[in-house]
């Protein structure tokens, strides 16, 4: 068993397959590795390496969370509280991270924390401020503001967006209604100038 810990980083996080390369009998060493308190487990199969500090244990980073959960780096992690800072006058807090990939869907905890997985064919590496609009406007029916209030809002922010790179994040990744709810926001704002 030493040597499984002399493998195991605090911090990190780890599936099962990850570890046994180290074992002879995995399922043995992993009771006594959290026994010991070495390791959490988090789900089935995903153990967790606990970070110390003098405030407690550390949770483990999101996005290493989910690429172990996941064993794929292909996702893109929002959460709708991002949309607070688009200055639409959104004040709301979630409690739910979405989690858009190409394998899962549905709500799943992970060490105490809801995640949204959602399918979705298409989504960039990074998050910038024109995607959060297209994903604000894609999901507005599912955000707890008044939704005209936001459109209203919308029509005087419009100019601080990129206009071709929103059109271009509209193009790729807006639903159709947020395509059509944008285009007659540009036309109305192009028709003041």
């Amino acid at each position: 068993m030493s040597r499984l810990v002399n493998h195991i980083e605090q911090g990190q996080v780890y599936r099962r397959s990850d570890l046994e390369y180290y074992s002879t009998s995995i399922d043995r060493d992993l009771i006594e590795l959290i026994k010991n308190g070495y390791l959490l487990k988090i789900n089935q199969g995903l153990y967790y390496s606990p970070k110390k500090t003098k405030f407690g244990i550390v949770p483990p980073d999101e996005h290493i969370l989910i690429e172990r959960f996941l064993k794929d780096d292909d996702f893109l992690i929002l959460s709708p509280n991002l949309f607070n800072v688009l200055g639409l006058g959104l004040t709301q807090l979630y409690n739910v991270t979405w989690v858009y990939n190409h394998k899962r869907k549905g709500k799943i905890d992970i060490h105490g924390k809801t995640f949204d997985f959602k399918l979705k064919s298409a989504f960039p590496r990074e998050i910038s401020k024109e995607y959060l609009l297209i994903e604000l406007l894609n999901n507005i029916n599912l955000i707890a503001e008044d939704q005209i209030s936001i459109i209203y809002k919308l029509n005087a922010k419009l100019i601080e967006f990129n206009q071709d790179r929103l059109k271009d994040v509209t193009q790729q990744y807006g639903l159709g209604t947020t395509k059509r709810m944008l285009k007659k926001l540009i036309r109305k704002s192009t028709k003041n100038d």
